[in-house]
């Protein structure tokens, strides 16, 4: 299998692990040495991914509240919601502009700019989660196949918090992405960092490999490549705080650590916040603000 990113044909074995939240599947995950990214082997084709989604802890497209995991996430959800708004707010400062969100889930975000007087547009790929959507915030969200039906230079935001890792269409989805943007505008990408600290610990454990929902899993060195062969510089990198907090949680609950384990998970997330503080290209999950290059290589 070649590197989705660079196209090496080369790759290495980085890890065994498996399906940790739902089949107990086990799963390779394939290290290119030119580009950095890693990928999940064998992946899943697009009719065989959504079984590994059917399962009711899976939260991020849910509202399931019970146990003190998930109240954690809709806590930790309900204040990166106001982080996330705000920053897109001083983007713009004074303008109400047009907002693309891809993979809106059940539409909070999507909510909370409409909240702010933007206009939005989501796109969520499983159906009953678009009903939910409609059932909570009475919005009409619409599939991900539409997202190559979009208008060129349309949108001054374009968000995926934490989507391009189960894309299977990696690069026609960014490249969309690079022609629907205005020129001025900014793509708002967050993705996991398996070259944290966090992920270094847990190793095979690691909770944002989670497999095989997550397709890509990738480095700071390989989103700047496959960025820049799209068109699109980077402006900034954000951490994201809480991440390392929750993945390691997570991950000491795949170990079946016990007690002792959520002590320990917080001293590790918190280690890792602490290198992510000296050089954020060392946070647990990353947000990539990018915007197109002025002379763009393609596109």
């Amino acid at each position: 299998m070649n590197c989705p990113v660079c196209n090496d044909t080369n790759p290495q074995i980085a890890l065994e692990s498996q399906d940790f939240s739902l089949t107990q599947t086990s799963f390779t995950i394939l290290h290119c040495t030119h580009c950095s990214v890693r990928f999940t082997s064998p992946l899943p084709n697009q009719d065989e991914i959504g079984q590994y989604y059917q399962f009711e802890a899976y939260i991020s497209h849910t509202d399931v509240k019970e146990g003190w995991m998930n109240r954690l996430y809709h806590f930790v959800r309900a204040r990166t919601l106001t982080q996330k708004t705000n920053w897109i707010q001083s983007l713009f400062t004074g303008h109400k502009g047009h907002l693309l969100d891809i993979g809106a889930g059940t539409g909070a975000f999507v909510h909370a700019m409409q909240q702010k007087s933007w206009k939005v547009t989501g796109l969520e790929p499983d159906k009953a989660t678009r009903e939910r959507a409609l059932e909570i915030y009475k919005l009409h969200l619409k599939s991900t196949d539409t997202i190559f039906e979009l208008p060129e230079n349309e949108y001054e935001i374009i968000t995926m918090w934490h989507v391009l890792e189960h894309v299977h269409e990696l690069k026609p989805y960014l490249n969309q992405c690079f022609k629907s943007l205005k020129q001025n505008g900014r793509c708002i990408i967050a993705v996991p960092n398996y070259t944290s600290f966090d992920a270094t610990y847990y190793k095979k454990y690691w909770a944002a490999y989670d497999l095989p929902r997550h397709l890509y899993h990738f480095s700071p060195k390989s989103m700047s490549i496959l960025l820049n062969e799209i068109g699109f510089e980077i402006v900034s990198l954000k951490p994201m705080w809480y991440d390392s907090f929750y993945v390691s949680l997570l991950s000491e609950q795949y170990k079946q650590s016990g007690k002792l384990g959520t002590l320990l998970a917080g001293f590790i997330g918190l280690i890792s916040n602490l290198l992510a503080i000296r050089d954020v290209s060392k946070g647990s999950s990353i947000i990539y603000e990018v915007k197109k290059k002025t002379n763009p290589i393609n596109n």
